[in-house]
């Protein structure tokens, strides 16, 4: 008899536990995630460090869906600065510009002064294509030369460089004053040439330099300039050096007195660069 009243009393005690040990508390459920799911993935996987997603996380937002342009035009989220039909987004020194605009670009001409983009960018992708005089005139400096300026304070060297020498720093597609490109890229004169800038802006706090800007760049679909940290704003026979200004400026065209040609010229905002650890 005995034996069976333990037996029976062993079978009425939860999970087998002796009589009156208390029970272990259940474990607490996990937290349910509030954001939606947006797409196959997983919910189970290892956080991405640095972030609040997980590996293949199904909540993680899907990238936004632009329409790419072809053979250089723009993408469909892309702020168009010239298209060829009027100078709706630039100034001259003296308001509207005064260059040449013809047959779908506008050339360097009438001694208008650098021209600036009414619109002002940071961190941006930018297209820009451009042509040196043909026949070309003048020699180094003096040939097919202009410029394309970051915030209207960092230069990127546009002249004929095809079979025309002058110094390194200062040839076609060079950080001006600064960096040569990796290799001469330069098509014959006359002839359409395309820059894809890749610009992170510098990053100033309390007056000083937080961050230097950054540039990467393909001259006609050739890198010549990766990720490069510019020592500071462009100069002329000076060593260049930083001065605070604010997180965005304008785009610029430099009359140096050349008729270079511009056409299709289009610029992509682009969110800040992420911080490094």
């Amino acid at each position: 008899m005995k034996t069976n009243l333990w037996l029976a009393l062993c079978l009425l005690t939860p999970f087998g536990l002796a009589i009156g040990q208390e029970a272990a508390p259940a474990a607490p459920a996990a937290p349910v995630d509030p954001r939606p799911i947006v797409g196959p993935g997983y919910d189970d996987t290892a956080m991405i460090p640095g972030t609040e997603w997980r590996v293949h996380d199904n909540r993680r937002p899907h990238p936004a869906i632009v329409t790419p342009g072809t053979d250089g035009s723009a993408p469909s989220d892309a702020v168009v600065l010239f298209d060829g039909t009027d100078f709706s987004h630039w100034q001259g020194p003296k308001g509207e510009p005064t260059w040449k605009l013809e047959n779908g670009y506008m050339e360097v001409a009438n001694k208008g002064g650098q021209i600036r983009s009414k619109e002002e960018f940071g961190d941006c992708q930018l297209h820009v294509e451009w042509a040196s005089p043909n026949p070309p005139k003048g020699e180094s400096q003096g040939r097919g030369n202009s410029g394309v300026f970051l915030m209207g304070c960092y230069e990127i060297q546009v002249l004929d460089c095809y079979e025309n020498k002058t110094y390194a720093d200062g040839q076609t597609a060079s950080i001006y004053g600064q960096m040569p490109p990796e290799v001469n890229a330069c098509r014959p004169p006359g002839e359409w040439q395309s820059y894809d800038i890749i610009f992170t802006a510098p990053v100033f706090k309390d007056g000083k330099l937080e961050s230097p800007a950054y540039i990467t760049l393909l001259h006609n679909g050739v890198l010549v300039h990766n990720h490069v940290a510019l020592i500071g704003r462009t100069a002329h026979k000076n060593l260049a050096k930083y001065s605070p200004h604010g997180p965005k400026g304008p785009i610029c065209l430099q009359d140096h007195g050349n008729p270079v040609r511009y056409r299709n010229i289009w610029v992509r905002p682009l969110p800040p660069a992420p911080p490094v650890d």
